[in-house]
C-alpha cells in the first residue's frame, strides 16, 4: 500500500472531504475491458460481436468524498452509454443519483466530441442504460425503479429515470458470480471482522467454489489491498460520522431546551427533541450506510435506550 493509503487522516470536515476513496473490487474487476465485454453480454446477449475494443471508459472519477462519482460507467461503439452502481445498502435514492451520473456523463461526452449545443444542428446523443447490481440480502427487490413512479407517485413530469436492478439469480455469469462474492464476503467479516482473514477465506472459498476464480487467482494481492484499504476508509469514515452526529444532536437538544423554555414546556420539548434525535440518528446511520448493529448500539450509548428499545425503533424505520 502506497505513503497515501499510510497517511494520517483527520475526521474533521475539511480534511475529511479531501480524502480520495479508492477503487473497490467492482471497479477494478469491471475496468478490466476482459471482464466489462462479459458484464456487457449479460445485458445484451443478442450482440455476438462485441469486442474488447469496442469500450471506452466514461467512469466519473471521485476526487472528493463528497464529490460525484459513479462505480462504473462505459460508452459501448460511440451509440451506447451504461451506468452501473453496486448497493449493498438498498435506497430509492440511488434514482436521483443515478439521474445526476447521467447528466455528468453527457456533459462530459459533450465537452470532449466539442459539440455546439446553442448550434442549429441535432448532435448526436448516446442511448443511456441505468442499472443497480444490488448485492444485499433483503428479498423481493423490484425489477425496475424509476423516478416517476418512486418519487412522483406515478404521475407524469418533464424528466423521468429508468434503472434496471440486478439481484442474484441461479446463473453464473459475471454479475453474478460478484453478486455471490460480495455475499460471501459479507459472511465472512461478520465470522472474523475486519480483518485479513475475512478477505482471504473470502477468495479461499470463491475459488474453491469457482466464484470469479480466474480474476482472483491473477490479481490476488490486489484484491486484499483493495478490500484492506477500504477497512481503513471505513474507520475513518465511521469516526467522522460520529463526530458529526455528535455535533447534530447537539444542536438539537439545545434547540429543543431553548424552545422549552421560552414556551415552558421543557419537559414535553425535551421528550420530543429526544424522539426526533433517535429517529434522524436511526435515518442518517441507515443513509450512510452504517449496520443495524452500529444503529443500536449508538442509541444504547447516547440516549440511554434498553437493547430491546433500541432494536424496536431500529427495526421499525430500517425498511
Amino acid at each position: 500500500m502506497n505513503s497515501e493509503t499510510n497517511r494520517k487522516i483527520s475526521p474533521d470536515r475539511d480534511d475529511f472531504v479531501k480524502f480520495t476513496v479508492r477503487d473497490s473490487v467492482f471497479g477494478d474487476l469491471f475496468h478490466d475491458r476482459k471482464y466489462l465485454r462479459q458484464l456487457y453480454q449479460v445485458l445484451h446477449p443478442e450482440d455476438e460481436t462485441i469486442t474488447e475494443d469496442d469500450f471506452t471508459d466514461v467512469t466519473i472519477r471521485n476526487v472528493l468524498v463528497n464529490e460525484l462519482y459513479n462505480d462504473l460507467g462505459c460508452m459501448v461503439r460511440g451509440k451506447l452509454i451504461i451506468l452501473c452502481e453496486c448497493q449493498s445498502l438498498w435506497t430509492y435514492n440511488i434514482i436521483i443519483r443515478a439521474l445526476l451520473y447521467m447528466a455528468r456523463s453527457y456533459q462530459m461526452y459533450f465537452k470532449e466530441q466539442g459539440a455546439d449545443l446553442y448550434g442549429r444542428k441535432k448532435v448526436f446523443l448516446p442511448k443511456p442504460e441505468l442499472y443497480v447490481i444490488y448485492v444485499g440480502d433483503e428479498e423481493n427487490k423490484p425489477s425496475e425503479i424509476t423516478l416517476s413512479q418512486e418519487f412522483f407517485n406515478g404521475e407524469e413530469s418533464s424528466i423521468d429515470v429508468r434503472i434496471k436492478v440486478i439481484c442474484e439469480s441461479d446463473s453464473n455469469d459475471i454479475i453474478n458470480q460478484y453478486i455471490i462474492f460480495s455475499k460471501i464476503y459479507g459472511e465472512q467479516r461478520k465470522k472474523y471482522g475486519r480483518t485479513r482473514e475475512a478477505i482471504q477465506e473470502t477468495i479461499r472459498i470463491c475459488k474453491d467454489r469457482d466464484i470469479l476464480k480466474e480474476y482472483l487467482e491473477s490479481r490476488e494481492k490486489e484484491v486484499v489491498d483493495i478490500m484492506l484499504a477500504l477497512f481503513d476508509e471505513q474507520e475513518v469514515y465511521e469516526t467522522h460520522f460520529k463526530s458529526v452526529a455528535k455535533e447534530y444532536e447537539a444542536i438539537g437538544e439545545a434547540r429543543g431546551e431553548a424552545r422549552g423554555e421560552a414556551r415552558g414546556e421543557a419537559r414535553g420539548e425535551a421528550r420530543g427533541e429526544k424522539r426526533g434525535s433517535i429517529t434522524t440518528t436511526i435515518e442518517n446511520f441507515k443513509e450512510f450506510g452504517q449496520s443495524k448493529e452500529n444503529t443500536i448500539k449508538r442509541l444504547i450509548e447516547k440516549y440511554g435506550l434498553s437493547s430491546e428499545d433500541a432494536t424496536e425503533r431500529v427495526n421499525a424505520l430500517w425498511k
